[in-house]
């Protein structure tokens, strides 16, 4: 048991920069291919010639934005726990952490669609949308949310896969997710003549093909899940929690940031929210390695603090924003020389085009400040600080949007709503720099089997027992 732990904790040994490097390209990649077929998405649906469909999805992809972000709340704490316990030689306690959380994520997953879409209309109409706009986005979403839980589970296997440092089986998974929905989307779009519908369907199948290429792995080549049962699950639930609960409120303040920022742009018409759904398809493909990177450092600094390495989890943190900056810097430079053709693309004019040389221009650089929130997030949740996670982006999506959106608002009508979102990124990002700063210096001793009892209290008035 000793020798297959050893093998598996494999980010105790070796360069720093490499392992970040490694690990982030490779997770980039995968997830590249999601975000393209994203993007080729909006560019199909720009093609039937309706904005009406361009501005749903925007709408929509804010509602999903919002459920999504507790599955990737419960795949952080998967990554957390099982790279802490593999660096601390607990492999069996690893499995076990990790099937508790594919448990509990495949039963918020039919809970929480369930709610949603029983209240769809209602919360379409709180984000702005209205009209033919809201019947379309309530067609796309009621297609993609009942697969909320597949969503979970694989998303679930994905970061135990990158907890055993497997960067490129978890890559694997996304890859072929994308190629179904890319072969599919035309198909379906235009073929079957299902349209926006039929975007939809081919999401749905993509969720399901990235579920199976990631669990079979992470089962039968890694072992990385126990069998469940009712007692562990239960026992594992306040450690469980006490890193989800955080992750998913840190995760659910970041749509809710996008939701205010949709509802100040839908006064300048449907032209600006088209333009916002392009720059939100086109900034997770530029940017999908800074994406990338707050899965990816999470299992390095895991493993170094399960055992007891504090200098190379300090060494991690700078290694990825060292990281961040150089990419930000080389991708924003790239998307200003294509800013014109890029909009071609979609065939933007007036508003949207205006839009569009924005983020190709200034706000592709700030893409480094939420660059550095991602580390900081990634930093806290693996060193027994979630609650810090969601004070920052819970403090960068409400007051950090909202005063300097509204500012932005008056200052410069659309274009000023984007980067006074932006500004608020720049003033969080330092926040959480110091804090992190903070944590990183006082690190001392390996965690305990529970390491945050200490913040219970706190877990319970940000976050609720159940799901």
């Amino acid at each position: 048991m000793a020798e297959q732990t050893d093998k598996q904790a494999v980010f105790l040994t070796g360069g720093l920069m490499r392992h970040v490097v490694r690990m982030s390209l490779t997770t980039s990649v995968g997830l590249m291919a999601i975000f393209a077929v994203d993007f080729v998405d909006m560019i199909f649906i720009s093609m039937l010639g309706n904005n009406a469909l361009a501005a749903a999805v925007g709408y929509a992809g804010t509602l999903l934005f919002f459920t999504n972000a507790l599955n990737i709340g419960l795949s952080i704490a998967a990554g957390a726990l099982v790279a802490r316990e593999l660096g601390a030689g607990r492999a069996e306690q690893a499995r076990n952490y990790a099937a508790s959380v594919a448990v509990w994520g495949v039963l918020s997953g039919v809970v929480v669609s369930a709610l949603v879409l029983w209240n769809v209309r209602a919360l379409l109409a709180l984000l702005g949308a209205e009209g033919e706009v809201q019947d379309l986005a309530v067609s796309y979403v009621s297609i993609i949310l009942p697969t909320m839980w597949v969503m979970a589970a694989a998303m679930t296997s994905m970061a135990v896969l990158r907890a055993h440092g497997d960067a490129r089986r978890s890559m694997m998974a996304t890859i072929y997710g994308g190629l179904v929905n890319a072969v599919l989307d035309p198909v379906l779009i235009f073929a079957v003549g299902l349209g926006l519908e039929g975007a939809a369907v081919a999401s749905v199948l993509a969720r399901i093909t990235m579920l199976v290429v990631a669990f079979v792995p992470a089962l039968r080549v890694h072992r990385g899940f126990a069998r469940p049962s009712v007692g562990q699950v239960v026992r594992d639930f306040g450690v469980v929690r006490a890193i989800a609960v955080p992750a998913m409120l840190t995760n659910v303040a970041t749509p809710l940031g996008n939701a205010i920022v949709v509802r100040e742009i839908a006064q300048y018409g449907t032209d600006a929210v088209a333009g916002m759904a392009v720059i939100g398809r086109l900034l997770p493909v530029a940017f999908s390695v800074i994406f990338a990177l707050s899965g990816s450092i999470g299992p390095i600094i895991g493993q170094n603090f399960g055992a007891g390495q504090f200098d190379r989890v300090r060494a991690a943190f700078r290694a990825g924003v060292q990281f961040t900056g150089v990419y930000v810097l080389l991708m924003a430079a790239v998307l200003f020389l294509l800013r014109e053709p890029i909009a071609d693309v979609f065939d933007a004019q007036g508003e949207t085009r205006e839009l569009i040389y924005l983020f190709c221009g200034p706000l592709a650089l700030a893409s480094f400040f939420n660059g550095v929130i991602f580390v900081t997030n990634a930093s806290f949740n693996n060193l027994g600080h979630p609650i810090y996670s969601t004070w920052i982006n819970w403090g960068r999506h409400t007051v950090g949007t909202w005063v300097f959106v509204m500012i932005g608002s008056y200052l410069g009508g659309a274009s000023g709503v984007l980067l006074g979102q932006a500004f608020g990124g720049v003033l969080f990002a330092g926040i959480a720099w110091l804090l992190v700063g903070r944590v990183v210096s006082d690190l001392s001793r390996p965690v305990d089997a529970e390491p945050f009892s200490e913040q219970r209290r706190l877990h319970s008035l940000f976050g609720r027992r159940g799901w």
